[in-house]
């Protein structure tokens, strides 16, 4: 249930191997910084706050974490909510709803639902991430253009028309910066891959706007002197008889953490072959969740371009991970004013770039071409999360998710009953099975039905009506069940009426070829018991040889 992996790769740890750790874990940490810092003023935070969160939760999801490569902190996926919830209850509102989230995650590791994610359909996963890409593009707008705004509306049409009615003081130097920025780090990766591109626009901008002196806002002019360290922990100071508030907020921390880290897991095992253990994972990403709140730092999962970029340059082993938290102290700590001269445009850049890589447009495109049912999800998650609350969003295409897969099954679940073929060559009494097209001849008194797919919820109305529908005057009634593949409590107990039905009309109930999962089943919830095992039979012809038995 837990057993981090740094334990098990450091059993035969090579030099080798720690070389190629420290120069990932060095490369890392430089590609982290504008990350952290960008994430920490895009969600409403200070980018101390976006820094301490990379350090704190980047080391323990390394240390304690499930995965060889994993490496976490503060990612683009958590802007939204974490934006929203310090706007109606503060950072200490956060800071407990982060805490309770990191619980939720560590409840769900141990109870061994890391292999959850299977279950999330891929329409809500890109559909959210689609539209968080959007929010977080359009949250940028101010920075990017260099606008005189005091107040960014969190509302996504209201934020659009407050850009509008601040377009006179568009700012064309804080334009070129933003542009600069994004040229760099788009095309350094291309003819330069062992840069990182990121970090190299940033220096290369803040060089320029210090020493050109260029009119545009710095993190220093609107955050002031920045003062990196990390804090005494403390409690947060939060009304805790308030705590259903921030309830629903908690959730979508958790389920949305759970969800970033362990695809990131799932992509970084095919990257590097290897295979990550998805409750260790959980319950590290929780515990750094519960701890960095602390620490005054925010909501953090697995990064997935940072660890790629780990991948990349040859971090094979949570040393790398480790490394990379102690090289943004280093960074903060000997550079740390420094950081406060880096052009807001120029973060704006960065988020923007994030936002175009988050968006996973080819998916998005390609989903638009599957199923109604499937692109109905997509587009319900998507404009939910855009237009609504990412709460909302999710909640909203996962249960929409379940309806359809849930009208799926029943259409693909029915009970047939079986006629005579009648024609010039047959015999009168002859029975041809729907699947393998054997002859079997039955008596005059029998009626045969066949249940097929799932005889669940969904469907147990529709199987109920089609048999009583179809009752007629036969002595004896045989349910063949070697299609039904699942039963549910509802599919039970439609079977126990059904089998009341039968004997109230006087007929007997013979039951064949039922899948062993459908007979256990029955046997616990003692259904069986009242039609009685005698009369389960594992062919057809068995059970039609006993009606004229018991005749």
């Amino acid at each position: 249930m837990f057993y981090p992996k740094l334990l098990t790769t450091l059993k035969g740890y090579s030099t080798e191997q720690l070389t190629r750790d420290l120069i990932a874990g060095i490369i890392v940490g430089i590609v982290a910084l504008p990350l952290a810092i960008a994430f920490g003023i895009a969600s409403g935070v200070t980018p101390e706050q976006g820094i301490i969160t990379a350090i704190i939760a980047g080391f323990l999801i390394s240390s304690l974490g499930g995965s060889r490569v994993q490496i976490g902190g503060p990612t683009g996926a958590f802007v939204i909510i974490i934006y929203e919830v310090v706007e109606k209850f503060g950072f200490e509102g956060l800071a407990v709803a982060t805490i309770i989230a990191g619980l939720f995650m560590i409840g769900m590791g141990v109870v061994k639902l890391g292999t959850w994610i299977r279950f999330i359909p891929l329409p809500v996963v890109i559909g959210f991430t689609s539209g968080i890409a959007v929010v977080i593009f359009s949250s940028q707008m101010r920075d990017f253009f260099g606008l005189q705004m005091n107040h960014i509306p969190s509302e996504f049409i209201d934020k659009w028309m407050a850009y509008a009615h601040s377009s006179g003081s568009f700012n064309v130097y804080a334009c070129l910066v933003g542009v600069l920025t994004l040229a760099i780090s788009i095309f350094t990766p291309r003819f330069f891959p062992k840069l990182p591109g990121a970090f190299l626009a940033l220096v290369i901008v803040t060089g320029l706007t210090y020493f050109l002196n260029i009119p545009v806002e710095s993190i220093q002019d609107r955050f002031g002197d920045l003062k990196i360290t990390i804090p005494a922990p403390q409690l947060p100071n939060y009304d805790w008889t308030n705590i259903a508030d921030i309830m629903p907020s908690a959730i979508t921390i958790a389920v949305l953490g759970s969800i970033e880290a362990l695809l990131s897991a799932v992509i970084a095992d095919g990257m590097i072959g290897g295979k990550h253990r998805p409750n260790t994972e959980l319950i590290a990403q929780g515990l750094a969740n519960v701890i960095t709140p602390f620490f005054r730092g925010i909501p953090a999962t697995g990064a997935i371009a940072r660890t790629a970029t780990n991948i990349r340059n040859g971090g094979r082993t949570p040393v790398a991970g480790i490394i990379h938290a102690f090289t943004l102290l280093a960074i903060v700590l000997f550079a740390g004013p420094l950081v406060g001269l880096i052009p807001m445009a120029a973060l704006a850049g960065i988020l923007v770039l994030v936002a175009y890589n988050m968006s996973e447009w080819r998916e998005f495109k390609s989903l638009l071409s599957a199923p109604k049912a499937d692109r109905l999800v997509l587009l319900t998650t998507f404009l939910g999360t855009v237009f609504f609350d990412l709460v909302i969003a999710i909640q909203a295409g996962i249960v929409l998710s379940t309806f359809l897969f849930m009208k799926k099954m029943s259409d693909v679940s029915d009970i047939k009953k079986f006629q005579r073929q009648m024609d010039d060559h047959s015999d009168p009494d002859t029975f041809y099975t729907l699947d393998e097209m054997r002859r079997v001849q039955i008596p005059e008194n029998v009626q045969i039905f066949e249940l097929n797919g799932a005889f669940f919820f969904g469907a147990a109305g529709k199987f109920e009506d089609i048999f009583m529908t179809s009752l007629d005057d036969k002595k004896f009634i045989i349910f063949r069940m070697n299609q039904m593949l699942l039963l549910d409590a509802t599919g039970l107990h439609t079977i126990g009426r059904l089998a009341n039905a039968a004997h109230k009309n006087g007929n007997r109930l013979f039951i064949s070829e039922v899948m062993p999962n459908c007979k256990k089943e029955m046997q616990v919830s003692g259904i069986l018991n009242k039609i009685g095992e005698a009369n389960l039979f594992d062919s057809l012809p068995e059970a039609i040889q006993a009606t004229k038995q018991s005749v």
